[in-house]
C-alpha cells in the first residue's frame, strides 16, 4: 500500500517492533548488514521509520514466517515481496481454497464494510449470518476464512492496523455473545484456552471455544498472553484435561517450539496439550507429545479420541 503521507508520518523503533514483530536488535543488525531498513533520526538522534519502510518490513516478516531467509529477500521492493508471497503460499487444494476466498463475494462484502469503518453494520451483518447458519457453520464458513483474509490483507499492507483491530473487536463481541447463549456447558473434558505471552491474537481461541462448547466441553479461557508457569498453575487449580493454545503466523517459530516444550515438561502427562493456528512451525517440527490441530474440523476427531481413551 502506498501511503500518500508516508514521508510525513514516521514511527519510532519501539513502534516498529510492536507493529512488525521484528525486535529492535534485528532491525539494527539488518540496518548494518543489509542497509535496510534505512531510518532517519529525530531531534534526539533516535531512529524513526517511514510508513513505506514499515510496509516492506511487514512483508519481509510474513515471508520469513513461511520459510524465506531475510538475506535473500530484504533487498526486494514491496511489489517484488508481494509477488513472492503470491507464489509461496502452497499448491493444490490450498491454492484453490485461497482462490475461492479471493472471489467469494460474501467475504469481499464483509471486508469492504470493515474498510468503510461502519462497525455497527459489520456486527449486524455478522449477526445475520450467525442466525442463518448456526454457530458451528458460522465459525467454520465465515469467521475462519474472513479472519484469514483480513490477516493477509494486513500483512500485505492493504489494511491499516486500526482497521484490523476494529474487525477483531467486532468478531470477538459476536462470538462471546454467541458462546454465552449455549445453554448447558459440559463437564468433561475441561479445556483451558490461552496463548503464550508473545501471542496477542485471540480470535482463534474464541473460534475453538465456540466449537468445543458445542461439543459439550467445559471451557475455561484465560484470554491471551499467559506466561507458561501461570498456565501450569491454572491447569492444576481448574483440574484441566486439555490445554489448548493458538498460534498466529507472526509468532516466532523458536518461541513456539521452546514454549510448548517447556509447557509439556511442566504439566503432568495426564493433561494433553493441543496446539493450533496458522504458524508454519506447528506442521514442520512440533515438539513431542503435542497434538497439532491443523483444521477446526480436527477438533471433533480429537475429542472423540480423548473420550475413547479416558472411557477405558
Amino acid at each position: 500500500m502506498e501511503h500518500p503521507d508516508a514521508a510525513a508520518v514516521t514511527l519510532s523503533i519501539s513502534a516498529v517492533e510492536r507493529d512488525t514483530g521484528l525486535s529492535k536488535d534485528t532491525l539494527r543488525v539488518w540496518e548494518r548488514r543489509y542497509g535496510f531498513p534505512n531510518p532517519m533520526r529525530d531531534a534526539f538522534g533516535e531512529r524513526i521509520y517511514s510508513l513505506d519502510q514499515v510496509d516492506r518490513l511487514r512483508a519481509i516478516r510474513r515471508l520469513m514466517d513461511i520459510g524465506h531467509r531475510p538475506g535473500k529477500i530484504i533487498g526486494l521492493d514491496i511489489a517484488e515481496l508481494h509477488a513472492l508471497a503470491d507464489t509461496s503460499t502452497g499448491s493444490g487444494s490450498s491454492n484453490r481454497a485461497e482462490a475461492d476466498q479471493d472471489t467469494n463475494p460474501d467475504l469481499v462484502h464483509l471486508v469492504d464494510i470493515t474498510k468503510s469503518h461502519d462497525i455497527e453494520e459489520l456486527r449486524r451483518q455478522l449477526g445475520q449470518r450467525l442466525l442463518r447458519l448456526g454457530l458451528a457453520r458460522f465459525v467454520t464458513e465465515v469467521v475462519a476464512p474472513l479472519t484469514q483474509r483480513v490477516g493477509d490483507a494486513w500483512s500485505r499492507g492493504q489494511m491499516e492496523i486500526y482497521e484490523e483491530h476494529l474487525y477483531t473487536e467486532s468478531i470477538q463481541v459476536v462470538l462471546r455473545n454467541a458462546i454465552s447463549t449455549i445453554p448447558q456447558p459440559g463437564d468433561r473434558p475441561r479445556v483451558l484456552l490461552t496463548t503464550f505471552p508473545s501471542e496477542a491474537h485471540g480470535v482463534g481461541l474464541l473460534m475453538v471455544e465456540a466449537l468445543l462448547a458445542l461439543e459439550g466441553c467445559r471451557c475455561i479461557s484465560l484470554g491471551t498472553q499467559t506466561p507458561v508457569w501461570d498456565i501450569v498453575l491454572a491447569a492444576s487449580a481448574q483440574e484441566i484435561d486439555i490445554v489448548a493454545l493458538s498460534f498466529s503466523p507472526v509468532m516466532n517459530p523458536n518461541q513456539v517450539v521452546d514454549g510448548l516444550t517447556e509447557l509439556r515438561a511442566k504439566l503432568p502427562r495426564s493433561i494433553e496439550i493441543w496446539a493450533g493456528g496458522r504458524c508454519p512451525v506447528l506442521q514442520r517440527r512440533p515438539p513431542p507429545d503435542i497434538r497439532v490441530v491443523t483444521e477446526l474440523s480436527d477438533l471433533t476427531s480429537g475429542l472423540a479420541d480423548w473420550r475413547h481413551r479416558t472411557s477405558r
